[in-house]
């Protein structure tokens, strides 16, 4: 992808919150930069086809926007609208976009060492979004709370191999719906100097989250720079609601990162067909990312999608299976085609339990992520029942995975040493490499040590509890926790934040919605 449309965010003078620098650098790189090429399925036809029909969709279908503001913007750019349905021109959603949409950005951090790049040769990990419930080897399922949201906060933070802090990691039941949008983003910014998602589930909360990151980093620099990333989903098929556009509009409208997601489940929501569900997803991603540009021209947005397939038998989702993987791999060259940054793909499965279902339905999606070269993944770890469950032990399960992955996407090394000529050279025939100079000096680096699998013997393995993979998951993640020291954060910084969250909690009344 050229980079020539790169937005650059500016070096931080200062941390956000006064400090020094706020911490020390992180151990490992705060995102990925992929060596390995992209693999695509479709060539220049297939994807010139699937443009084409989507171009036909915005033309003659049409989207709907259930937004007063989003129609007088269309309208005044070009487009047909009739009621709530916005037709437009053959390309002109498209144009808008590669006139001033950034192919790469930098999400900044409070701690200048992990901002992020979304974009190009990047590959960014997040964790899991949503779920209501949360599962553990000691509770089981259970409704999750802030104490868990906070939980999930200090593990993506402590785990490397998760670069980002994410947004809903849970859903924090046990305070207000109109209020917990507050705990939550502060959370992200007391206990993690990673890079974080504001609030989406309605405008204002949108704008809490914006005040807040203006306390955080200052305002003129939140104004300047992209400091957060945020999800807005299509309600498809081919429509958008008006809580999704109105926190799209006080993001984009204030220099912020949306990620526009078709949530599709085909056979539901969009055709039963690979090829037709991809020219839905872009119909509906490039109306939604015209609509962020003509907010304000140049502000970050990303081509997402959601696609999975559903069980024609019970109608139930489906993950893991073939016709997903497609659909990524061709949305993905799509976004690239466009020259806008893409996310998809996660450690998604329908299991239950972090069980040998959930292991392969995830590495059936996280694998094709990384080879089709999505940028920004959602839901990378600790994703369980279709969505609907965070698992403390699967989270450091797939961060496991996630480092591997990394590795994978640093490709071949070619220095002298990656060539080992020397060790060839010092062994010979009939000999061994393990007392040789090269691997002396290379052996605490040459290959990726995993954090859960058991690799020893089986009787090793029995003497010490014979446990399976999820139990040595729930010892480490429990041991992260007690290990977690919170980054620092400026005192006067956090008094401020906290002051704003109390004035605003006490200016309107619980709600259940």
């Amino acid at each position: 992808m050229s980079e020539t449309r790169r937005k650059r965010g500016g070096r931080r003078g200062r941390q956000a919150g006064g400090g020094d620098g706020g911490g020390d650098a992180p151990a490992a790189p705060a995102y990925i930069t992929r060596v390995i090429p992209e693999y695509e399925l479709l060539g220049a036809d297939g994807l010139a086809l699937i443009e084409a029909n989507a171009d036909a969709i915005l033309q003659e279908t049409g989207i709907n926007f259930n937004y007063p503001p989003a129609l007088k913007l269309f309208q005044a750019a070009g487009a047909t609208v009739d009621g709530e349905r916005v037709r437009f021109p053959s390309g002109m959603c498209r144009q808008i976009i590669r006139d001033s949409a950034p192919a790469v950005f930098e999400q900044q951090s409070r701690n200048p060492a992990r901002s992020v790049m979304i974009g190009g040769k990047h590959t960014v990990f997040a964790p899991v979004y949503g779920p209501p419930f949360i599962r553990d080897l000691d509770g089981g399922r259970r409704y999750a709370t802030i104490e868990d949201f906070r939980n999930f906060v200090k593990l993506a933070y402590a785990l490397p191999q998760l670069h980002h802090s994410g947004g809903t990691v849970c859903e924090p039941t046990d305070l207000p719906v109109n209020k917990r949008h507050f705990d939550m983003v502060y959370s992200h910014i007391k206990y993690s100097d990673k890079p974080f998602m504001g609030s989406v589930t309605h405008p204002d909360r949108a704008q809490d989250t914006v005040d807040m990151c203006r306390i955080l980093f200052g305002e003129s620099f939140v104004d300047e720079n992209t400091v957060l990333i945020n999800l807005i989903n299509a309600n498809s098929p081919l429509t958008f609601d008006e809580t999704m556009l109105g926190a799209a509009e006080v993001y984009a409208r204030h220099n912020q990162a949306t990620v526009i997601s078709p949530f599709i489940l085909a056979g539901a929501m969009s055709p039963v067909t690979a090829a037709g569900t991809l020219a839905q997803i872009l119909a509906e991603a490039m109306a939604g990312m015209a609509f962020t540009q003509l907010v304000r021209a140049g502000a970050p947005v990303v081509f997402g999608t959601f696609a999975s397939s559903i069980s024609m038998q019970s109608g139930a989702p489906t993950f893991g299976t073939p016709e997903p993987a497609l659909v990524l791999n061709g949305a993905a060259a799509l976004a690239r085609r466009l020259g806008v940054p893409f996310r998809s793909g996660g450690a998604l499965c329908a299991s239950k339990v972090p069980d040998a279902q959930a292991a392969y339905e995830s590495a059936n999606t996280l694998l094709p992520s990384l080879t089709a070269g999505v940028h920004f993944v959602l839901h990378a770890a600790g994703w369980l029942e279709g969505g609907l469950v965070s698992s403390y032990e699967k989270l450091v399960m797939d961060a496991d995975q996630l480092g591997m992955l990394a590795v994978f996407a640093g490709g071949f090394d070619l220095s002298g040493n990656g060539q080992a000529m020397d060790a060839i050279r010092e062994v010979g025939p009939g000999a061994h490499f393990l007392g040789c100079d090269h691997t002396q000096r290379n052996f605490k680096t040459a290959f990726y040590r995993s954090a859960i699998a058991d690799n020893n013997s089986f009787e090793q393995w029995q003497s010490e509890g014979a446990k399976d993979a999820v139990q040595r998951a729930d010892v480490r993640c429990k041991q992260l926790l007690a290990d977690y020291a919170p980054p620092p954060l400026d005192p006067g910084v956090d008094e401020a934040l906290r002051e704003f969250i109390d004035k605003r909690k006490a200016s309107f009344a619980d709600s259940s919605y």
